[in-house]
């Protein structure tokens, strides 16, 4: 990947992110389109049980894109991000989800065993910069991943969706979190495509040392198929994502409210101004 295609090379995130390039990343259909695929994947992986709503912690939530996969499964979340204008957009979709605004690299402020899982998606990789002085990534990330063990439940899992630079960024991410307690490992899905393939860290809280990992997607595996196929097999198809496009922002934060509604709960009226950017910050 070319140093123009690596955004964390350019400027730390809460600059990068800055009100501009928040308010690109929310109309890119495309980035929308493949970054709600990653995300159904990594919530995949976390097995998490189907028949109660679980509490997720969505580390570097960005706009809302991964919470929003996982209001459609009827979890509750909690995200936090550095970029206050990545936070403004979320806000201005209505989403579901308690938004903080935090530095992950500093830890994960709150209290032991909160929550029931986590996920992040396309954000581990920017705790490998030393984006100030004072920045040591190894304890950057032991900070991180053993203040995560901390919060997470005994036997729930975090799931990281992330872009290593190299063999030694996935090692130094992949030591701090064993160092932190983790037990886990490296699923790689579509590992024989260059475009496609993707990285997943998945991370479990206690068990044995040598945990059984998630099957890896592969093209040249019979029976796997694309993403969409297997959301349409598994009757997991959503009107909210049309795979030729997606939604606007308004459309999606009026199927919000008619979700909110059809469940009693308390939603703002409609009015001229629903899907509008407001003006306000963070």
């Amino acid at each position: 990947m070319s140093f123009s295609k690596r955004p964390e090379l350019s400027a730390p995130p809460e600059f990068f992110y800055n009100d501009d390039e928040a308010k690109k990343y929310s109309l890119n259909s495309r980035m929308m389109q493949i970054q709600g695929e990653m995300s159904e994947r990594a919530i995949e992986l976390l097995e998490l049980p189907e028949d109660e709503p679980q509490l997720i912690l969505d580390l570097g939530c960005g706009s809302g894109l991964s919470g929003c996969e996982l209001d459609e499964r009827g979890h509750v979340w909690v995200g936090l991000d550095i970029s206050a204008a990545m936070l403004n957009v979320a806000r201005d979709r209505d989403v579901e989800g308690d938004l903080i605004l935090g530095d992950m690299g500093q830890g994960i402020p709150f209290r032991p065993g909160s929550f029931d899982g986590a996920i992040s998606i396309s954000a581990l990789q920017w705790l490998c910069n030393a984006d100030k002085t004072n920045h040591k990534p190894a304890k950057r990330l032991y900070t991180f991943f053993s203040s995560l063990y901390g919060v997470l439940n005994t036997g729930s899992r975090a799931v990281f969706q992330f872009y290593p630079s190299d063999q030694n960024q996935t090692d130094l991410i992949t030591s701090q979190a064993k160092r932190a307690g983790f037990n886990g490992g490296l699923v790689i899905d579509f590992p024989e495509s260059t475009k496609a393939k993707k990285y997943y860290l998945v991370l479990m809280v206690g068990g044995n040392g040598n945990p059984v990992l998630p099957q890896s997607l592969s093209t040249q595996t019979k029976g796997t198929v694309s993403y969409a196929e297997r959301a349409s097999a598994e009757g997991k198809t959503r009107e909210k994502r049309n795979r030729s496009g997606v939604k606007s922002v308004k459309d999606w934060i009026q199927s919000k409210k008619e979700r909110r509604r059809r469940q009693g709960k308390e939603t703002r009226p409609d009015s001229k101004y629903t899907g509008r950017k407001r003006s306000s910050k963070f």
